[in-house]
């Protein structure tokens, strides 16, 4: 038996943290948990970080965002077995009800077909605490930096209307 047998590649996990001119940031309620996240999944063979961050946030909100809108936040360490890769946005503040999950997943014990999101909101930036795993909270406060994160995509935003 070779030597990394054992060893098991890192899966990751691409998504994009959306925020609003109004310094809120939008996460979707995850179906079945207390806590809420950013649209987020795994990538496929084939796809690029990007791609399937776009993806995955189609899927989980209906959101169809323009590639070139998006900043490379990079790639993080997540957990044991898992790295994220992120990038952000800015765009307007959307009613919420509008949004909608396609992805969906079979609830064990039932067999029953449910939303991997059932629910979305714009929320503060000092509401990530308490909305998120302490996991999320800790990147999207430390790594990511929200305050800093729009003061970029504002910036970002700005060149692009400049060029």
């Amino acid at each position: 038996m070779p030597n990394n047998f054992f060893l098991r590649s890192r899966r990751l996990s691409c998504g994009i943290v959306i925020l609003s001119s109004t310094n809120e940031l939008l996460l979707c309620h995850v179906t079945g948990q207390r806590h809420w996240d950013l649209p987020k999944g795994g990538i496929h063979a084939g796809e690029t970080p990007r791609q399937a961050a776009l993806r995955e946030t189609t899927e989980e909100t209906g959101l169809a965002l323009a590639e070139e809108t998006l900043i490379d936040l990079g790639c993080f360490a997540y957990t044991a077995k898992k790295d994220l890769h992120l990038f952000a946005t800015m765009m307007e503040r959307i009613d919420p009800r509008r949004l909608c999950c396609e992805s969906t997943f079979v609830e064990r014990g039932s067999n029953r077909t449910l939303p991997e999101m059932d629910a979305f909101g714009w929320f503060a930036f000092d509401r990530v605490g308490e909305l998120c795993t302490p996991r999320m909270a800790t990147l999207l406060g430390h790594n990511v930096g929200l305050n800093a994160m729009r003061d970029s995509l504002l910036a970002f935003g700005a060149e692009r209307l400049a060029a």
